[in-house]
């Protein structure tokens, strides 16, 4: 499938020394997703975990994924374009009803690069999104996608913006916590980009002053760096990224996290795999109340592959590995495959097909939870 939903979060800017502009006009633009999934799930669990003996999490059930982008733009005489992103979660059935999502102010220039001002992911993670794993369709298995259907057990249930679930990392597992993002322009392909979050604390409460010394994560730099070219048909990508923040609990050292990922394609094929690991500053105690800020050490790898068939067609395979460590105890771990195919029916419509195998696995507890699930969805993307 020709498109990515991760593009929702590519939008930026530059440096705004200009002069004020005459009678330019907003262009009042809107779009979004909304993907819907109708899937029949077979759930095996032992006596420890949500799947114990007596529970019944088979048969159909529907996931949706759907979001409401407003993003508006000028640009001004001097080649300035100003712009907003504002990203509503189009769901009345779960918690984060109707609420956004990343909201954001955006300034571009061609020659001054990009900048993002307000509640969105790091350059890091945008970086990691620009190679992500190749893969049919819109259900995501680098991601907590899956609980939508099954439960999960350990820390593929708790591990949101870790390697353990998913190559799309934070710095303390933050997300969309309020930053100042710049990129560069492209050189040859090349683009650098960094990022800066005075509070890196998980869903951060917005425009509050808070106590560096009483916050658990403060001063979270992100670095990344892009690479993508076209040589006699074949097209390559690289991403890697680095990033850390200050701890500010005793006893827990600062955070990391890292990855590198890559994709190749030629000749309808597209590969790609990617590699990210969390360092939570901890001593790998489970069930640590700061989450990602002195929690256990998370690491994760993605491989997959899509083939773009004669007409409208595509299929591809792609899986996710990912492990929490446990001090003195087993990992807890996660893995998944999937198989599909996807049909582009029109502009921005699209059908899938796809069937998953995934576990998950809590080291402590010797919670265990296998699950199929066999699945069609229709992606729309306007």
């Amino acid at each position: 499938m020709k498109k990515q939903l991760l593009s929702t979060s590519a939008i930026a800017l530059g440096v705004a020394l200009a002069a004020p502009a005459s009678a330019q006009e907003w262009d009042l633009d809107w779009g979004g997703f909304f993907n819907t999934h109708v899937g029949y799930a077979s759930v095996d669990g032992n006596a420890a975990s949500a799947a114990a003996p007596g529970t019944d999490f088979d048969g159909v059930n529907v996931f949706v994924n759907r979001e409401i982008h407003f993003t508006p733009s000028v640009t001004l005489d001097n080649g300035l374009t100003f712009g907003v992103n504002v990203q509503f979660e189009a769901d009345n059935s779960s918690a984060p009803s109707a609420n956004v999502d990343e909201t954001f102010m955006t300034i571009s220039s061609d020659t001054l690069g990009r900048i993002i001002l307000g509640n969105e992911n790091s350059a890091g993670y945008l970086a990691m999104g620009s190679v992500y794993t190749p893969g049919i369709g819109s259900m995501a298995i680098n991601s907590m996608s899956l609980s939508g259907f099954i439960p999960l057990t350990g820390s593929a249930a708790t591990q949101f913006r870790g390697a353990g679930m998913s190559s799309l990392t934070e710095v303390g597992r933050n997300n969309d916590t309020t930053r100042i993002t710049y990129f560069t322009p492209s050189f040859n392909g090349l683009t650098l980009g960094v990022s800066y979050a005075p509070n890196g604390v998980v869903n951060a409460a917005n425009n509050n002053a808070f106590d560096r010394n009483a916050t658990a994560l403060t001063d979270v730099f992100d670095v990344a760096a892009m690479y993508s070219q076209s040589f006699n048909g074949v097209d390559v990508g690289f991403a890697a990224r680095w990033g850390t923040g200050e701890s500010n609990v005793a006893g827990i050292d600062d955070p990391e996290t890292w990855a590198v990922g890559g994709t190749v394609g030629f000749s309808g094929f597209t590969f790609g795999a990617t590699y990210a690991e969390n360092e939570g500053g901890g001593n790998n105690i489970k069930g640590n109340a700061l989450q990602g800020l002195g929690s256990r050490d998370s690491e994760g790898w993605s491989i997959g592959v899509n083939y773009d068939l004669a007409g409208p067609w595509s299929i591809g395979a792609e899986t996710y590995q990912g492990e929490v460590k446990n001090a003195g105890f087993n990992a807890d771990e996660y893995e998944a495959y999937k198989i599909g195919g996807s049909r582009e029916l029109g502009a921005g419509v699209s059908w899938d097909i796809y069937y998953v195998y995934a576990e998950s696995s809590d080291g402590v507890t010797g919670a265990e939870i296998d699950a199929d699930i066999i699945a069609t969805s229709i992606n729309l993307s306007f």
